[in-house]
Order: structure tokens, then C-alpha cells, then sequence
């Protein structure tokens, strides 16, 4: 059977070159950088070279580059490793990705006064919505990029400005940023997490941006890698291979961004001419690879079980937390119903798909959506 992924935004494959990268790594021999001999000379300046492609990439100092085994690891090191005094006030939403939104409720409930923004169907929150939770006693913000379910931007520069006037730490999860599009760190982000394997690298490795001069704590003991903020030898073969997914990133400019962008324009399209009242859940800008659509009246769970016998992978809500079939927190906090939430499915695309792929796709959805379609209560 020919299999359509549709799934980018859980994980996505990994590249070809970046696959032989690593096992032209793994076949190196005993390295570890922390070792003084020739072999774990040899580590460090492979560790050193990955670090200053991934900074050139982004446009930062390579020692603002802290490798860690996920984007979940990212985001906790950078929050619990930046938490200030427990009577501060924290800023987030209540549209996070659970590595985030898990986090502050945990920090709520543990004492911390914790403002849960809720963006409704734009889909992200405003500047003007951080501006007026900002509190005297406000000591940190935490924000995603992109929103992982239905690919709402965050408007970075404008927030990033605010946080920097007020002197507020500002912390962004970018796993579903990088890769998608094209960015650039504004002055007042101090960390940013990210994760290999949503764009084409390794799964098991991963990696913050900590700005120059900002203090963090580390999450674990036992070793002075990486700076002494994360113990424990680095992994290298995935640290190459999440550098050449980026050296890859850095070849192709911006015609990844525009593939994707036009291969989610014409699914939507394709559908819409089909299915009169479908719906895209989320309001605002979105990144270039996400379609999150309602399909009123359909069953959701149902149809994703069609189209995974039919070859196609698609989602219901993130990765994290779409094991148990459960109707999105993400959208029913955007202020969907739960019949809507229900209707709804994620669609994903990555530069590796093809028209041909998105078309056949939009097809199968279209015939099955009328099978599936809940009778009336």
C-alpha cells in the first residue's frame, strides 16, 4: 500500500544525508568530548563545528548553544532553570504544548502566581494581551512560536519587545518553528527550545538558545558539559546529524518554506471545493506546514482510523498527548465546542511530500467524509 505522511508536525523522516552523517559518526570509534586523549580531542571538535553550524544558522554565538535529548528537555531546563522567587508572577497561555503547559500548572499549583492567557480562536495571544498581564512583580514569560496544533504564530517581535522593555525574561518553545519557515531572534528572547526531529534530524537530541549573560540552573549533576548546565555526555552522532538537518536548512534558503506553503494552500483548496463547510481552526497567521480543519458533523476518530487503513497519517491532536484519543485541550480552550474539537483533525506537511501526494490525500478525505458523518442525536 502507498502511505501519504501528513503527520509532520509528531516527527518527521529523517534525511537522507542526515542519516549518513551519523553513521559516518558512529563508525569513528570510542568518542567523548570530555576526554583529553586524541579520540576525545577528535569529539570536541566535531561537538565544536556542530555547535557553530547550528549558530550560524541561527545567527547567534556558539556558546549560546546548549545541546540537550528533546525540545521537552529544552523547554524544562530553560523554565525550571530560570524560575525566579515562588511570590513572582509567571505569564503563559492556556494553548501551550503540554512541555509547557504542564510545567506552569505544576509551577501554579506548587505556589508560583501563574497568569494562564487564553488567546480564543486567533489562536495565539496578542502583544496587547502580554502587555496588560504584565504585574510589577512579573518575572517570566513563556510562550510557543507556533502553536503545534494549528500552526498560529506568535507574533516574536513584538512580544520579545515588550519583555525586553519591561526587563522580563522571555522564553520561547520554537520546536515548531524551526524548519517551517525562516526566522531571526530578536534582541529581547533570552532562551529558546528545539528539537531535532521535527525537521528531518535524529529523534533523541535537541538543543536551547541561551542568550549571553542570562543565568540558569541546571536540571542535572554529574558532568561539566555543556558549559555545566547539562551533565551527561553529549550525545554525539545525533548532535551531527541535528547539525547537518540545519546545514541542510541553510542550503535550500527559503524554497522549503514555499513548498510546504504551497502544498497546505492547495490541500485547503482542494478540500474547500469538496466540502463547502469545512472550517481551518485558528485565526491568526499561520506557519507554513499546518492545517488543523473541522469537518462539521464528521467523526473525527473515526475518520483518522479510515485514512490510516487508507495509507494516510494524520493526527487528532499533538503527539504528546494524542495517544488516548482525547478531544484537543488546545482547541477546546480556543473555544470550540467539544463537537467541534471532536469534527477536527491535523494535517501536517513537510518538504519531502509532493503535489501528487496532498491531491490524492484531499481525495480520500473528501469520498470518506460523507460516511463518517455522525447522525443526528
Amino acid at each position: 500500500m502507498k502511505r501519504i505522511y501528513l503527520d509532520h508536525n509528531a516527527t518527521t523522516p529523517i534525511a537522507p544525508r542526515v542519516a549518513e552523517a551519523m553513521m559516518q559518526e558512529l563508525t569513528k570509534g570510542p568518542q567523548n568530548p570530555s576526554s583529553v586523549h586524541f579520540f576525545g580531542q577528535q569529539a570536541k571538535k566535531t561537538l565544536l563545528t556542530s555547535r557553530q553550524t547550528i549558530a550560524r544558522f541561527l545567527k547567534v554565538k556558539p556558546q549560546e548553544i546548549l545541546f540537550t535529548s528533546s525540545g521537552t528537555e529544552s523547554m524544562n531546563l530553560l523554565i525550571r532553570g530560570s524560575l525566579p522567587s515562588k511570590e513572582s508572577h509567571l505569564i503563559t497561555t492556556d494553548l501551550d504544548h503540554p512541555c509547557v503547559y504542564e510545567n506552569m500548572q505544576s509551577l501554579d499549583q506548587a505556589g508560583y502566581n501563574v497568569t494562564f492567557l487564553s488567546p480564543g480562536k486567533g489562536g495565539a495571544p496578542t502583544p496587547e494581551q502580554v502587555a496588560a498581564a504584565l504585574r510589577p512583580n512579573t518575572k517570566l514569560i513563556v510562550l510557543s512560536t507556533v502553536n503545534s496544533e494549528t500552526g498560529v504564530k506568535l507574533d516574536i517581535d513584538a512580544i520579545a519587545k515588550i519583555a525586553k522593555d519591561a526587563n522580563v525574561p522571555l522564553i520561547l518553545d520554537g520546536v515548531a518553528l524551526l524548519g517551517k519557515e525562516p526566522f531571526t531572534i530578536p534582541p529581547g528572547v533570552t532562551g529558546m527550545g528545539f528539537s531535532a526531529h521535527k525537521f528531518h534530524g535524529p529523534r533523541g537530541v535537541g538543543f536551547c538558545f541561551l542568550r549571553s549573560g542570562s543565568s540558569l540552573s541546571p536540571l542535572f549533576l554529574g558532568g561539566s558539559q555543556e558549559n555545566q548546565l547539562r551533565a551527561g555526555t553529549e550525545n554525539l552522532p545525533g548532535i551531527v546529524g541535528l547539525a547537518t538537518a540545519i546545514a541542510l536548512l541553510e542550503k535550500e534558503g527559503m524554497t522549503y518554506s514555499a513548498h510546504m506553503q504551497h502544498l497546505r494552500d492547495l490541500f485547503e483548496k482542494t478540500l474547500i471545493k469538496s466540502i463547502p463547510n469545512l472550517q481551518i481552526n485558528g485565526a491568526g497567521p499561520r506557519i507554513a506546514n499546518t492545517s488543523n480543519l473541522c469537518i462539521p458533523g464528521v467523526d473525527g476518530e473515526s475518520l483518522l482510523i479510515h485514512l490510516d487503513m487508507k495509507g494516510i497519517a494524520a493526527s487528532h491532536a499533538t503527539a504528546c498527548s494524542a495517544g488516548a484519543m482525547e478531544v484537543s485541550r488546545v482547541l477546546l480552550n480556543m473555544g470550540l465546542s467539544k463537537e467541534e474539537a471532536s469534527c477536527s483533525l491535523r494535517f501536517s506537511f513537510s518538504r519531502m511530500n509532493t503535489e501528487e501526494e496532498v491531491i490524492e490525500a484531499a481525495q480520500v478525505i473528501s469520498d470518506a467524509a460523507e460516511s463518517y458523518t455522525r447522525l443526528p442525536q
